[in-house]
């Protein structure tokens, strides 16, 4: 059986705790323990599921029934929970971005390298109805191939953040790291590596809160736009606009729209594993959504379960959209 020990219990250790309630019956798993130094937090979230409740996330790897870890904890606690996690042989699910310093990628990529347990990276963008969809239409090539897309999140400013860690750049590393980075990772399975890139953000001492970045494919061309700087009350916004040859896909808060060089509008019909339309849990944060969250989650399990290998988000694909997204807050942080 997976026994899984979920660390941290903020919004997305909620969001977490909620999917996989929701899962239930779809794997052979027990979250067996939850930790947090919140211990009402703790005690709730371990109230339905039985499991045992710990004081730090420490305490749980050394003493808890696991074999598997989930981190739900904010990023500058990231490596040293995954590392440790790592050293057991347990296999470990780390929310994105993955860390926040060179040095601790290379890390995790030796730790990984040197351990039994498998690592995935909760880049749920991959795993987003919607996302995926436009993803099976680009490989596929059913509307011919990619001219041009235009990616954007926007989002008011994240103060559901304990102790209000993603205000501050040196714990977050800023919005283009948090949240910017899901449609860098995304356009990357996407379209893979950028031949260019260039960047210009909004410098808040050293970190960028808000950034604009164009991304070459040879003829393709890729917009991005990523900020959390807007007030309590606005609406947030997570959106695409792709142009193929035969087609523009669109996906915004009003729903998906394909529209044809033949004239037609298109709706489609999107189905999956995912709880039926409408699923959600409200955890607080900006998304309510189970979607992409309950998806990767069920993912991991059943690779798990069944001992493949883990190829959508691996612990390398997060990584490499780490550094991809860092080298664009360099260059834009420098304009």
């Amino acid at each position: 059986m997976i026994k899984i020990g979920l660390i941290g219990t903020g919004f997305m250790g909620k969001m977490h705790a909620a999917c996989y309630e929701a899962l239930a019956g779809k794997a052979n798993f027990q979250v067996t323990a939850v930790a947090d130094d919140n211990a009402d937090n703790a005690a709730k979230i371990a109230e339905k599921f039985g499991a045992k409740v710990y004081s730090s996330g420490e305490q749980l790897i050394r003493e808890a029934d696991v074999n598997t870890i989930d981190i739900c904890l904010p990023t500058f606690l990231h490596t040293k929970h995954a590392l440790q996690a790592l050293e057991r042989g347990h296999d470990v699910f780390i929310e994105k971005p993955v860390c926040l310093e060179e040095e601790e990628a290379a890390q995790l990529l030796e730790a990984k390298a040197k351990s039994s347990g498998k690592v995935m990276v909760g880049h749920c963008i991959r795993f987003w109805p919607e996302y995926e969809y436009l993803k099976k239409l680009k490989d596929e090539g059913t509307y011919g191939a990619m001219i041009s897309g235009v990616f954007k999140r926007v989002s008011p400013r994240p103060t559901w953040g304990w102790n209000d860690w993603l205000l501050d750049g040196k714990r977050s590393g800023s919005a283009a790291l948090d949240l910017h980075i899901h449609d860098v990772d995304y356009v990357r399975y996407l379209l893979g590596e950028p031949d260019s890139t260039t960047s210009t953000a909004v410098n808040n001492g050293g970190y960028a809160d808000h950034i604009f970045s164009t991304y070459k494919y040879g003829k393709t061309v890729v917009s991005l736009e990523g900020s959390w700087g807007y007030p309590e009350g606005f609406p947030f916004e997570m959106s695409y606009r792709v142009k193929f040859e035969q087609a523009t896909v669109t996906f915004t808060s009003s729903g998906l729209d394909v529209y044809t060089e033949a004239g037609e509008h298109l709706r489609p019909e999107l189905a999956g594993d995912a709880p039926e339309d409408g699923a959600s849990s409200d955890v607080g944060g900006n998304v309510s959504s189970l979607g992409g969250y309950y998806n990767e989650l069920l993912y991991f399990l059943r690779c798990l379960e069944e001992n493949k290998e883990i190829t959508v988000s691996p612990l390398e694909e997060g990584v490499a959209s780490f550094r991809l997204a860092r080298r664009e807050i360099a260059a834009g942080i420098r304009e």
